[in-house]
């Protein structure tokens, strides 16, 4: 199967968008289509070797809407195609209200008592009234033919939309106004008093508006990725030759070396050369320190340098770059529906055909059973075909998922798809990785000893550790530095596997290692037990250091544990989600560590294969887990939880196996990916709710049944306008989330 990404021409509303994926996912080879009303765009996977892009954009066009292949590199961005939609849009506006406005004084004006020259009074003049009222209309028209054109087709297709409900509504009033035209001309004066000319214009001045905001507003749910795509920097200043070329980022080259002036943008990924500088990540990580690079540092394309120079090897080009592949992971997850989106589809499939049904036997009703006049029955079906639109229900879920995920984005944190949005917001459980989660993921001398007169046992562990390229070795070499100890040469040295180190060094015969290599060489511990048993008890790992055959010292050494994990543990708790923590550390060290973080369900001493077997019993429990871990020797079971989120610094951005990657390894980003998706899940229960709420209150309005009871009537104008601002209405709350607190 292969995936291809289509931009659709002509949607209008959620039945559109499940009328173009129910036309496509009919077709044979096509395993799925999911179409993105915000995005106006559709992922379809199918069988290239089956079928062809032709055949698909074909069943497209037959179900009324536009397609075509979807080329990042020579179609617009969605940003351009936004601006685009949004200036036709107010343009279109603008041209309908420059003939809607004066049509409305005139049909209104008269009644309310203001004034209207005498050659157009319907009193005296009613058959010039009625065709200037014509004359005003049809340019209106003209400027909302898109209604009429994507409506009727799709109506006669046998899949109505929004728009269908539009064209019909109007032309109704249109037919009936011409209808009054002709009788006026004929003599019947009376008929002046029952145009509807005013309506059809205003409807359609006034939808368009509300389209003018709904794209405006749209336009803003997409602000991450547009943020993102201007990171890109346009040019490099190559050295070639000994010079400094200037070319366009496209001709960028992977071994170009790339020379990097204060406050330039990094223009691709690669590995500093030479140079030193604090480079502004904060765009691609959330990070809001700058970072420190030298020599062999990694940099990444769309950061900002600072004050000095770099120098750099080009690692990774255009779509290969960490900025491309974060653009590229935001863009899928908002293609994709989370499972709450269903709800709109499935009442999107039905509503408009049950709209249109309603309207005609609502029409029928007044005019048979209440016995009123065609022209009160007309305006009471064309009031509830121009009130039940459903764009609101269509833009709920994509929009809030759009600014879900780009609130997120903002804050080094990516969600791979839409779904995982709702599937973080069911997580009951959250399992830990401990090694480079919980922890640094890097040991650290925590404290040393001594227990002789000799004044340097650090210095002379560190020199003899130095030969050694063991993890644990080098965490004594480097605390070693920092306390200002210079290293000494080491003579005989041999490395003890399991054990520990031996040499010489500035004379002294040396052990360096754990307490088997002391007790075999007959040293005695006894000096160091109580130091031994204390730094055991928190898990961490002794290293005794003999001379002599004399106990010199202890250092004792731990995998620390990252600053904020308590503060993490604590609020996940608080939040209601069991913490369990899994690791291959013995169970000692486990429980150490889980009690300094505040976790009380430890499981242990399990190899990478045996994790996966570990969530799996944890879901057997009808538990929803989410892993978090490193995203490397964690992979199996990342991918075997309901959620797998990867931690790290952007480097396993494209694993395959995480659901949700963070940027930085910041335990509390894991707090704010939950509140993100669970803040986002609400917003679309809020969208739907009101969406829902307002047709099931509205359509009853329109039908009349306030006017039964002597209320007013709604008007078709009042209608439109609602209509259009209900829509505007879910947006704005969706983009609400950009300020939920994380």
């Amino acid at each position: 199967m292969s995936e291809e990404v289509f931009l659709i021409d002509g949607m209008t509303c959620a039945s559109c968008a499940l009328t173009v994926e129910n036309a496509v996912r009919k077709l044979d080879n096509v395993d799925s289509a999911v179409v993105n009303l915000t995005t106006e765009k559709m992922t379809v996977d199918y069988d290239p070797a089956k079928i062809s892009e032709a055949e698909i954009e074909k069943a497209v066009a037959d179900a009324g809407y536009g397609a075509s292949v979807f080329d990042p590199a020579t179609a617009k961005s969605q940003e351009e195609r936004q601006d685009e939609a949004t200036h036709t849009m107010w343009r279109k506006f603008l041209w309908s209200a420059l003939f809607a406005v004066p049509l409305l004084y005139l049909s209104m004006g008269s009644m309310i008592g203001m004034w209207v020259p005498s050659f157009l009074d319907m009193s005296r003049h009613p058959m010039i009234y009625a065709l200037v009222q014509l004359a005003l209309t049809l340019p209106v028209m003209y400027f909302g033919r898109r209604y009429y054109d994507n409506g009727f087709r799709s109506f006669f297709k046998g899949h109505p939309n929004m728009d269908s409900l539009v064209a019909l509504a109007t032309t109704a009033a249109f037919l009936y106004s011409l209808y009054g035209t002709y009788h006026i001309y004929l003599g019947h004066v009376h008929y002046a008093h029952h145009l509807y000319y005013e309506s059809v214009a205003v409807i359609l001045t006034l939808i368009t508006l509300g389209k003018y905001f709904e794209t405006l507003s749209k336009g803003r749910t997409s602000d991450a990725i547009k943020k993102l795509m201007h990171l890109s920097a346009k040019e490099a200043i190559i050295l070639r030759d000994g010079k400094e070329v200037r070319i366009p980022i496209e001709d960028v080259e992977i071994g170009n070396h790339i020379l990097v002036k204060p406050g330039e943008k990094i223009p691709v990924d690669g590995r500093v050369l030479s140079g030193r500088s604090a480079i502004d990540e904060s765009m691609l990580t959330g990070e809001s320190l700058p970072i420190e690079k030298t020599a062999d540092s990694p940099v990444y394309g769309g950061s900002i340098n600072g004050q000095g120079s770099l120098v750099f090897e080009a690692e990774k080009v255009g779509s290969e770059t960490l900025l491309s592949q974060i653009i590229k992971l935001v863009e899928d997850a908002q293609q994709t529906k989370a499972p709450i989106a269903k709800i709109a589809d499935k009442v999107s499939a039905v509503f408009v055909p049950v709209i249109i049904a309603i309207a005609l036997l609502t029409g029928l009703f007044w005019y048979f059973v209440m016995g009123q006049d065609f022209t009160f029955s007309m305006t009471v079906s064309v009031a509830v075909l121009v009130i039940a639109c459903p764009c609101a229900l269509g833009l709920a879920t994509p929009t809030a998922i759009m600014v879900g995920t780009g609130r997120a984005a903002e804050n080094g944190i990516l969600y791979k798809r839409g779904d995982v949005l709702e599937l973080a917001h069911q997580t009951d459980t959250i399992v830990f990785d401990k090694t480079g989660t919980i922890t640094r993921g890097k040991p650290e001398v925590v404290n040393s000893f001594s227990y002789s007169s000799h004044s340097s046992v650090l210095q002379l562990a560190a020199s003899l550790e130095a030969l050694s390229e063991h993890p644990l070795s080098q965490a004594v070499v480097d605390y070693a530095r920092k306390e200002g100890n210079t290293l000494l040469d080491a003579e005989d040295f041999t490395s003890l596997t399991g054990f520990g180190l031996k040499g010489r060094v500035a004379g002294t015969e040396l052990l360096v290692g754990n307490d088997k290599l002391m007790l075999q060489n007959h040293i005695s511990l006894e000096q160091a037990q109580s130091d031994f048993k204390g730094a055991t008890a928190k898990g961490q790992t002794p290293i005794f250091v003999a001379g002599d055959g004399q106990l010199l010292g202890l250092i004792t050494i731990a995998d620390k544990v990252k600053p904020d994990s308590k503060t993490t543990v604590k609020t996940l708790q608080d939040m209601g989600l069991e913490v369990v923590m899994l690791t291959g550390d013995n169970e000692e060290t486990a429980k150490a560590i889980a009690k300094e973080v505040g976790i009380t369900s430890v499981i242990s001493q399990v190899l990478p294969q045996e994790k996966t077997q570990a969530i799996l019993d944890l879901q057997a429990k009808g538990k929803k887990v989410a892993m978090v871990g490193d995203g490397i020797n964690d992979a199996p079971a990342l991918a075997t939880a309901d959620i797998g989120i990867s931690m790290g610094s952007g480097t396993d951005i494209a694993m395959e196996s995480a659901d949700i990657v963070l940027m930085k390894p910041a335990m509390l980003d894991i707090v704010k990916a939950l509140k993100i998706s669970r803040a986002t899940i609400i917003n679309i229960k809020e969208n739907l709710f009101w969406a829902f709420i307002y047709n099931i209150l509205s359509i009853p309005i329109a039908m009349g049944v306030l006017y039964l009871f002597g209320g007013p009537l709604l008007d078709p104008m009042i209608a439109g306008l609602a209509m259009s601002f209900s829509s505007v209405s879910v947006v704005v709350n969706a983009l609400r989330l950009k300020i939920v607190k994380l």
